[in-house]
């Protein structure tokens, strides 16, 4: 008998007018690279600013899931290179996050409940968007580069691995998921990718072994796709252990086509990143009035 262990990290859009740290518009559905400002380009000289509202709805979730809010955060760069992050880092929150911890009660069919527990919430941006289809002046065979995401205001919600099978963690994501569109701060839209959960999966054979390697599987935008996703991961590292082999620690992707998930990276540890606070950004300094 095989035990699933599930974690989840979801990335919230935060709903405001303008982006993280940069005066330009989240605006969604205009044209390609129409809501750029120099600080989403990450052009030389520029100096991030961060945006107000995005702290109010910080605040407001840890409140709403009985969090306690840091007095004091800190924004890092988080480095590594893909060909839509201008920069060569991600501006986010890693050591002292303005969220710390929190339960969310999850209601399971049959009125069972679980209580999840979270690690944490921070604020980040987001990255821009590779393109690789769908655009008629793109040439064969060429990929295109969309910075409007780039500076979108995130907040990452991250849970303990406390969910033991996709439908408790489809649960829980449908109960988050209401619960941000309720306190306003995220208009829920998973088509446009203002709510996307990654799933972070592992098998053991006992309640009271140790974790197993875990796998990430990255960026699903429904909850139909997050409880297969997990199924299907889940039924993958069993067949290797039962055959013998080791699961190796990766970040993989869902292709729901050949229901499957396919390896995309070897999965990063933090130091990989090389996290250090972001000279250009204060300390983040939250009091009661």
């Amino acid at each position: 008998m095989w035990n699933i262990v599930v974690g989840l990290e979801t990335h919230v859009q935060l709903k405001t007018d303008s982006k993280i740290f940069s005066p330009a518009s989240t605006e969604f559905g205009t044209n390609p690279n129409s809501q750029v400002d120099f600080i989403d380009a990450g052009l030389p000289g520029v100096l991030p600013v961060l945006n107000r509202d995005v702290v109010a709805f910080a605040i407001k979730f840890g409140l709403a899931v009985n969090a306690k809010i840091s007095p004091v955060s800190i924004f890092a760069r988080k480095n590594y290179f893909y060909p839509d992050l201008p920069k060569g880092y991600q501006i986010s929150q890693f050591e002292q996050p303005i969220v710390i911890g929190g339960n969310i009660e999850v209601r399971l069919q049959g009125q069972k409940k679980i209580n999840v527990s979270l690690v944490r919430a921070h604020l980040e941006e987001d990255a821009g968007k590779s393109i690789h289809e769908g655009v008629d002046s793109l040439p064969k065979g060429k990929s295109g580069i969309d910075l409007n995401r780039a500076g979108m205001p995130l907040l990452e919600i991250v849970t303990e691995p406390c969910m033991n099978s996709a439908q408790e963690a489809v649960a829980y994501a449908k109960t988050l998921h209401r619960l941000v569109t309720w306190i306003q701060i995220c208009d829920g839209n998973m088509q446009e990718g203002s709510f996307r959960v990654d799933a972070n999966v592992s098998v053991k054979r006992n309640p009271s072994d140790d974790l197993g390697t875990r796998c990430e599987i990255k960026n699903l935008n429904s909850f139909k796709f997050l409880e297969r996703a997990i199924i299907v991961e889940s039924e993958r590292q069993i067949d290797l252990l039962e055959n013998g082999q080791k699961v190796i620690q990766q970040t993989r992707l869902f292709d729901p086509q050949s229901d499957e998930t396919r390896a995309m990276r070897s999965k990063e540890d933090a130091n990989d990143y090389r996290y250090f606070p972001d000279p250009d950004l204060p300390k983040l300094v939250v009091d009661n009035s």
